[in-house]
């Protein structure tokens, strides 16, 4: 339970975040999460408006069964695949994350009370496939605060423009480099220009765009360590911020444009910057070294808890500390690029890492859960044998 002590601690910084135009949500949901009233009371004392999970989150949560007996068993009896099985369970949380988070969702006007919930990640190159996932997910969820997590992978792009066309929000997840992010918006507005052409409401869709911070760093950093000059040194921890930076001017550029003017008038929403990966990796480096130095309007901060009680207790929010850094960014990026360091190659590795490891995740999780639905079904099987055995017995007795 959170003391008075942290509620007060909260009010500061997380407040200030807030008043800043940072919506702040949880990068983390879990069954225990939810039914023990934790979010709820993260909604209530910690600014926290909107849920983002990714297979990693579920992997956690499902694997490790706290919750989730009673519906694993009920799932069991009624013979269903493992697929199903997972979906069953993790639609089931984010519905009723939903629906705590709806309260949020009215006062804003959609724009947050989100949660947001991933197409299975071995689809991330198969554009059709993603279509279809995204739209049976929202089919699932039935909310409409949920939003569709599709990765900003090649095929995923088009993918993004079908899905918003259709009028379904969503989150755009894994954006490591500033072209790809560019695409993104061009994705989400092509989207948008299918929703009006089809008499949508465009103010009901929303969306944000994830863009990942720490794992460029814990990516630039590692070479530069290599290098191991006195130049190459001096750049660690300042790559994934100048990324960002950069990322936030582009986005600038593009919802001031004349495309999105027309879009605009009728009632479209920008596609929100969402800063993700915010946990540090590096312990030299501050708990809350990408909250504290990505605060601008207008985006999201989705943060473990452990990056949201750390800002809570010692964020150092103090204004803006993006829109005045772009030179600074640039300078940065051309600085590790002259030690040799490909910024299109760290880019690319981490897409296709980003990828794999959230299909090793969810791969892992239907691992488990195909184990467990083993186990109930065992257990099942030895309740009616026993059963079974007994009748025959009573019968037994009853002859003689």
């Amino acid at each position: 339970m959170i003391t008075v002590t942290e509620a007060t601690a909260a009010a500061g910084a997380l407040r200030r975040l807030s008043d800043e135009g940072v919506s702040i949500w949880l990068d983390d949901l879990s069954r225990e999460r939810i039914t023990s009233g934790n979010l709820a009371e993260l909604i209530d004392r910690q600014h926290v408006v909107g849920v983002t999970t990714n297979p990693s989150i579920f992997q956690a949560a499902i694997g490790s069964g706290e919750g989730y007996q009673e519906q694993l068993a009920d799932l069991a009896v009624r013979g269903v695949t493992v697929d199903e099985a997972v979906r069953m369970m993790t639609t089931a949380d984010v519905r009723a994350a939903a629906d705590v988070l709806r309260p949020v969702y009215t006062a804003t006007d959609g724009r947050d009370g989100r949660v947001s919930i991933e197409v299975d990640p071995r689809l991330a190159h198969e554009t059709a496939a993603t279509v279809a996932e995204a739209k049976q997910l929202a089919w699932l969820v039935d909310r409409p605060n949920v939003m569709i997590k599709i990765p900003a992978t090649k095929a995923g792009l088009p993918a993004i423009t079908e899905v918003v066309g259709l009028g379904i929000s969503v989150n755009v997840t894994l954006i490591f480099s500033l072209e790809r992010y560019r695409e993104v918006m061009d994705a989400y507005l092509a989207g948008l220009e299918k929703a009006a052409a089809r008499g949508l409401d465009l103010a009901a869709i929303h969306s944000v765009a994830s863009f990942f911070v720490s794992r460029v760093d814990a990516e630039i950093d590692k070479r530069l360590t290599v290098l191991g000059t006195d130049e190459a040194l001096a750049l660690r921890g300042r790559a994934a911020l100048a990324n960002a930076r950069l990322a936030y001017q582009a986005y600038e550029e593009v919802f001031a444009g004349d495309r999105w003017t027309a879009l605009a008038g009728a009632r479209a929403n920008k596609q929100r910057p969402l800063w993700a990966s915010t946990g540090v990796k590096d312990p030299a480096y501050k708990d809350t070294l990408y909250v504290d130095e990505l605060v601008a309007p207008g985006t999201v901060n989705t943060m473990p808890e452990a990056t949201l009680r750390a800002t809570a207790d010692h964020g150092a929010v103090t204004g803006d500390t993006v829109t005045g850094g772009y030179a600074q960014a640039r300078a940065d990026l051309a600085a590790v690029a002259a030690l040799g360091i490909s910024y299109d190659e760290v880019v690319t590795r981490l897409e296709e890492e980003g990828v794999a490891k959230f299909a090793v995740a969810w791969q892992d999780l239907l691992d488990a859960v195909a184990k467990s639905l083993n186990t109930e079904v065992l257990d099942t099987e030895a309740v009616e044998a026993a059963g079974t055995t007994e009748a025959l017995d009573t019968e037994g007795a009853d002859a003689e």
